[in-house]
């Protein structure tokens, strides 16, 4: 990615053919989205140690994943809507959807703090946010026992938002700048596998 600096153009080669973004992705602009990218790896590396030590926010220490808790029965068992329910019930709390679940979160998240594999990192974050956006199904206005679900938008909600955050955050290559992008692209490994970046 070229940033502008005032009037003179980067020469270098570009590290992906992309077009030149023009004078709107400034470097106050890259900064902001260096900000969002890490403010958004928080998120994630967040909710992985809070489950995984009981921090005592979402999490109690009695329900710790080291303690023996399931990071995913408490979402999944609750599930009480949309068309997932019964895959949802059905998953909650197996040792396989735990692991993924939390790999899952750490990966991403510190994928994003250090500004690296953001388009692993975007898929993998879409795919998750999706599934759980699935599972809360805000379309429903009323659960399966008839109550009002208490949906306040029937199409976006915090999940959509996230993965348009992190498909953003690949596009525009965010880990460049206060990351490891430029470093990362330029790996031999990377270099041959551009899905990496």
């Amino acid at each position: 990615m070229t940033i502008h600096h005032g009037t003179h153009r980067s020469l270098e080669r570009p590290l992906e053919h992309a077009e030149l973004p023009g004078a709107m992705l400034t470097i106050t602009a890259a900064r902001a989205l260096a900000v969002l990218r890490i403010s958004t790896g928080l998120v994630f590396i967040w909710a992985f140690l809070d489950k995984t030590f009981g921090l005592g926010y979402a999490t109690p220490a009695e329900r710790a994943w080291i303690n023996g808790g399931s990071p995913t029965k408490g979402f999944l068992a609750n599930v009480e809507v949309g068309p997932l329910q019964s895959v949802a019930h059905s998953i909650a709390g197996t040792w396989w959807a735990n692991a993924f679940f939390m790999v899952g979160l750490a990966a991403i998240g510190l994928a994003l703090i250090a500004g690296v594999g953001l388009r692993v990192a975007a898929a993998s974050g879409t795919l998750m946010m999706a599934l759980m956006w699935l599972a809360e199904f805000p379309l429903a206005r009323f659960t399966a026992g008839g109550d009002p679900t208490g949906s306040t938008n029937p199409v976006v909600d915090y999940h959509l938002i996230y993965a348009v955050v992190l498909v953003a955050l690949a596009a525009a290559y965010a880990g460049h700048t206060w990351g490891l992008g430029r470093f990362w692209a330029r790996l031999p490994f990377v270099q041959r596998h551009r899905w990496m970046i």
